[in-house]
């Protein structure tokens, strides 16, 4: 990938990585509900199938090459009724974040992680887009790989910290929360769809 391709990585990284998503949400849902520390637990979780995911992806990349790129097209279908059926689950769910968090462990962090469709069809995406043109080289995807920890366990972070502090808000606020947030997903998987 050409050096003069990083900002746009980054700012694609920035809006994907950083808006609401299973992981996302299902950090600030931990935090919510059972604090910073037992969260940060559940992060490391996060981390280590992030880490997984992505490592399995830059390989998959570089055995299959561009064969890949030719299915991300159709597997954003999959991706965007996921996130639709996420959107749908916060919106019924009427400001209980107790529904939506049945433990805060390394484990089903790690499980949330691996299963996390947005992040493993994003993973796709920036590797067809940003690397295969340039590279099949597993270097190069696993050097992307790094720099997309960015976007998935650094956002997931993000989103723990906001809530542990701001807790308050999210509880005397929570079924609007949850319609915005589910209003933020069903948009992201229409502009996945029609994008």
């Amino acid at each position: 990938m050409p050096i003069t391709l990083l900002p746009a990585l980054l700012i694609y990284i920035l809006v994907v990585g950083y808006t609401p998503g299973p992981a996302n949400i299902y950090s600030l849902s931990c935090a919510l509900k059972y604090g910073r520390k037992a969260s940060l637990l559940m992060w490391r979780g996060l981390l280590c199938g992030f880490l997984i995911a992505v490592t399995t992806v830059a390989v998959l990349t570089h055995c299959f090459g561009t064969v890949i790129g030719n299915y991300v097209n159709n597997l954003k279908y999959l991706g965007a009724a996921y996130i639709f059926w996420l959107a749908f689950n916060i919106f019924r769910r009427r400001g209980n974040l107790t529904t939506t968090v049945n433990n805060c462990s390394f484990l089903s962090g790690m499980l949330i992680q691996l299963t996390n469709a947005k992040m493993i069809l994003f993973d796709l995406t920036i590797f067809s887009m940003f690397v295969l043109p340039y590279s099949n080289r597993l270097a190069d995807l696993l050097t992307v790989s790094l720099i997309l920890t960015l976007a998935g366990p650094g956002g997931n972070l993000v989103w723990l910290l906001a809530g542990s502090y701001l807790g308050r808000f999210f509880t005397n606020y929570g079924r609007q929360v949850d319609v915005v947030m589910s209003i933020c997903l069903a948009a992201c998987a229409l502009y996945i769809v029609l994008g």
